[in-house]
């Protein structure tokens, strides 16, 4: 009977298919501005979806950007992009690929991205204005529940550059925010999000306005910051 038994386990074990892996698409072209955080952003994503079941494609080539390649990836990942970086036709593919239950997860200056895409706007969930010089700052927790937050203090002190934002969509599910009495050149006023989420237009967006700095990628709650946007994202 127990030679039974233990064929019977390992018959059903050689059927049984290990989980699916994610697949997440990071893209990191630059028309403006170029982060020298960029590579090691990269290789700390790799890094993380090594270990949490996820596959990292990375690219600065817009031309990705149709709806057949899109689709096969549950996520993707604007990191430090700037300026006009696609076409009307690459916008109109991924504009689909929302509507169809993608997700988008944005990491720092992709809000410094596409400035003349509403909808694009509407996604990110607002625009840099500019930020003072790089300093420490309190970032205040919002909602604690949430996988890029619960693992967080209430009160966070960090060191990175700090966006002033612009054309904020109200809309969003603010997660951090900025404590401007903390530092020096902060616009917003008392309400200065820093990290957000929202259902968006049949999908999902997910935004941190941290990232900045190369020594930012070896910190382990910022990673775990970005650990939980891209859990987030797909869902998880």
């Amino acid at each position: 009977m127990r030679g039974l038994l233990f064929c019977l386990v390992v018959v059903f074990s050689s059927f049984v298919s290990p989980p699916k892996e994610s697949q997440i698409l990071v893209f990191t072209k630059t028309a403006g501005f170029r982060h020298e955080s960029i590579e090691v952003g990269v290789e700390t994503l790799k890094a993380l979806g090594i270990e949490n079941q996820f596959a990292i494609t990375h690219t600065e080539n817009a031309e990705v950007f149709n709806y057949r390649n899109l689709k096969r990836y549950d996520a993707v990942i604007f990191l430090n992009t700037t300026g006009d970086v696609l076409n009307a036709e690459q916008e109109q593919a991924f504009e689909k690929y929302i509507n169809k239950g993608g997700s988008f997860m944005g990491i720092h200056a992709a809000t410094d991205t596409e400035f003349e895409w509403p909808w694009f706007n509407k996604l990110v969930g607002a625009y840099f204005l500019d930020h003072p010089k790089q300093q420490t700052a309190t970032i205040n927790r919002v909602i604690r529940s949430h996988p890029a937050t619960k693992h967080l203090p209430n009160q966070w002190q960090r060191y990175d550059e700090w966006y002033n934002f612009k054309s904020m969509n109200k809309q969003v599910n603010v997660l951090l925010m900025l404590d401007e009495t903390s530092y020096e050149g902060g616009k917003n006023g008392a309400f200065h999000p820093i990290a957000w989420c929202h259902e968006f237009d049949g999908g999902r967006a997910f935004y941190t306005g941290l990232g900045h700095t190369v020594a930012s990628y070896s910190e382990p709650e910022f990673k775990k910051h970005l650990l939980g946007g891209i859990l987030y994202c797909l869902n998880r």
